[in-house]
């Protein structure tokens, strides 16, 4: 017999690393917040890599922390080793990355939820969602029934999830835990369309029965550099990671057993990533390589457990033993959990809009591996997103929407909502076209004044931001203003470089420009320079090398921005405008885009469809003009 259990202004369905975000943004904004997760120890849980950040991931990381999110600064305090990626490449895609102890993340995780203010955590799986007058209802599967405001969906890969392995299929969620079996039915129920998307994990393995002897180290960067600008003492790295490679023998174990993969076999109807593919895609699909890269690191300093970055598959367990005894360092290694496919429904994400609520279900939003992304860094920037949007739209503020050119998470919806994906969305630098713009050294420049209008950025953390920002444009003066004169002891520094030497006075600013000096190189002859904290030297030194560059992105960003201020009318009919193509006008009335900017990022949408939007919406404008004087 069903009962009333509680009414809340938002609630979260799931509690991984979108729900953790949507949840805790809503609660610190003021709004009566409950987080519903089938397993209270599945809080903030790492199902794959035990890791955050990486390639443009770690960009995402910086943003959420940026204006007020909680990831990076879990990350800090549970890292096990902190690198940072790509340094031997320009600036714009410089990446942290931290190994993490997964179970100290989520117990960490899982308490800052307990602790929150106007948040409760609840167990419980939700099997309903019905619209209501007021909000929605929520049912749960012991009966219970909730009321809310508005609803965040962060199911992640639990909604319909099924494990494949080899010729094995269950229903399940990640790391055997219970899948939201009846959610599915109901968001069919409401007429929203979902679809199947798979992803997989690598085994893990005992660490005493691998044989590191010949493998290669990684070790971490020292100093360590903190995700979080709340984080002023990060410590230092814990532990090292190594390197091996499959090799001919495992190529032909995975070739001799193809037939037996699901995924090959036809089991498996869900779609895979493109850029994270499982060790026997990576077989066929790049069959000229003759090996393929493995990383071999730990999940914990209080587990004996290693994960195998890079060797994800869905073969069958005895398979998987057989080509794992084949790598260099693993010939007699221990499988503690084999790997696995899951395959779980997820939601077509332009059905949402920037705010990422539904655009046909007012006050329903999507977050993270529901609206067709991967990865735990997407996952909690579209929650935090979301969190801040219901909460905005229940205090009836202005929504927050983040566009390109003002952070990769704005680039992550814009894709998504826009442009939709027909396989599982993951993060990358090259997504951007703004990514010299979007550097991590300066996410607190282009997003905190944001997340302190929002009110998830405290009185101490805005004083030391600004702090920060004074002191960076101080340094950016002086350097303009200081003159190195030509001693020989310049230019032995410039000749020892390879650069030109001088004969005049020079502006210490030309000089930095060089690319083959650096603010390190003139420490001995820049003798005015102040104690700064080496982030603001870094990006003080990327502002001025890379200033032309940065002019010219700037000069698009703001032309393309003028495209974002022509406003298209929600309810505009787009077979009925003369002029658009038949394949725009389906594309057009499918996406439901906000303005022109968004309009000329669909696919399918060309140039000329965009010419004559715009003669449409000066028609429009006129139209309404002829209209007043009538009156």
């Amino acid at each position: 017999m069903r009962f009333f259990a509680g009414k809340y202004d938002i609630a979260v369905i799931g509690a991984g690393h979108a729900g953790i975000e949507a949840g805790l943004a809503g609660a610190r904004l003021g709004c009566k917040t409950a987080v519903f997760t089938i397993n209270m120890d599945a809080v903030g849980n790492c199902p794959c890599n035990p890791s955050i950040g990486g390639t443009a991931k770690g960009h995402l990381v910086r943003e959420i922390d940026a204006l007020g999110g909680e990831m990076g600064k879990a990350a800090d305090e549970c890292f096990l080793q902190m690198r940072m990626l790509n340094r031997g490449k320009g600036p714009a895609v410089h990446s942290l990355r931290a190994q993490i102890d997964r179970r100290a993340y989520s117990t960490r995780m899982k308490h800052t939820l307990e602790l929150q203010e106007n948040l409760e955590l609840h167990q419980a799986e939700i099997t309903e969602l019905e619209k209501t007058e007021g909000g929605w209802l929520l049912t749960t599967r012991l009966e219970a029934q909730y009321e809310a405001k508005a609803v965040i969906l962060a199911t992640g890969t639990y909604l319909g999830g099924k494990i494949y392995v080899g010729d094995v299929s269950y229903e399940s969620g990640p790391d055997g835990m219970f899948p939201s079996k009846y959610l599915p039915d109901s968001l069919e129920k409401l007429g929203m369309s979902i679809r199947r998307f798979k992803t997989g994990t690598p085994a893990r393995v005992l660490r005493s029965s691998i044989d590191f002897t010949d493998l290669e180290e990684q070790c971490g960067d020292e100093p360590v550099t903190p995700f979080s600008y709340d984080t002023l003492n990060p410590g230092e790295n814990k532990v090292k990671c190594h390197i091996s490679w499959t090799n001919e023998t495992t190529k032909q174990i995975i070739l001799d057993n193809i037939h037996r993969s699901p995924m090959y076999s036809g089991k498996i109807e869900g779609i895979g990533p493109r850029y994270c593919p499982s060790l026997e895609d990576k077989i066929v699909r790049f069959a000229d390589k003759k090996r393929h890269q493995l990383f071999i690191e730990p999940c914990g300093l209080d587990t004996e457990e290693m994960y195998l970055q890079g060797m994800s598959s869905s073969l069958p367990e005895d398979v998987q033993i057989k080509f794992y005894h084949s790598i260099k360092g693993l010939e007699h290694c221990v499988v503690m959990r084999p790997a696995y496919a899951i395959e779980y429904f997820c939601a077509d994400p332009v059905q949402m809009n920037s705010t990422l609520e539904f655009k046909d279900y007012e006050g329903l939003y999507g977050a993270g591996q529901f609206n067709g992304s991967s990865g735990y860094e997407e996952a909690a920037a579209q929650g935090l997103v979301a969190g801040i949007n219901a909460a905005l739209k229940i205090l009836n503020k202005k929504p927050l929407i983040l566009d390109r050119a003002s952070s990769y998470i704005g680039t992550l919806i814009d894709d998504l909502v826009t442009k939709g994906c027909n396989d599982p969305y993951r993060m990358m630098t090259s997504r951007s076209e703004y990514r010299l713009i979007l550097r991590q050294d300066n996410a607190d420049t282009r997003l905190t004044p944001i997340g302190r209008e929002i009110g998830l950025i405290n009185d101490e953390r805005w004083e030391r931001f600004q702090i920060k920002q004074e002191k960076l444009q101080k340094e950016l003066e002086r350097i303009s203003k200081t003159t190195i004169s030509p001693t020989d002891q310049v230019n032995s520094i410039l000749k020892a470089h390879n650069t030109t030497e001088i004969s005049t006075g020079v502006r210490l600013i030309d000089l930095l420009k060089r690319p083959e000096l650096s603010y390190e190189i003139l420490k001995e002859i820049d003798i005015t320079r102040p104690e700064l904290e080496p982030n603001i030297l870094e990006q003080a030194e990327i502002e001025i090398k890379y200033e032309g560059y940065i002019k010219r992105q700037l000069i698009i960003i703001d032309q393309v921005r003028r495209l974002e201020k022509k406003l298209l009318p929600r309810d505009t009919d787009y077979s009925k405008i003369e002029g658009l193509r038949l394949e725009a006008r389906e594309k057009l009335n499918k996406v439901r885009p906000e303005n022109i900017g968004q309009a000329s990022r669909i696919s399918g949408v060309s140039p000329a469809d965009i010419s004559v939007l715009v003669i449409y919406l000066a028609s429009l404008k006129n139209n309404r003009t002829v209209g007043s004087d009538d009156n």
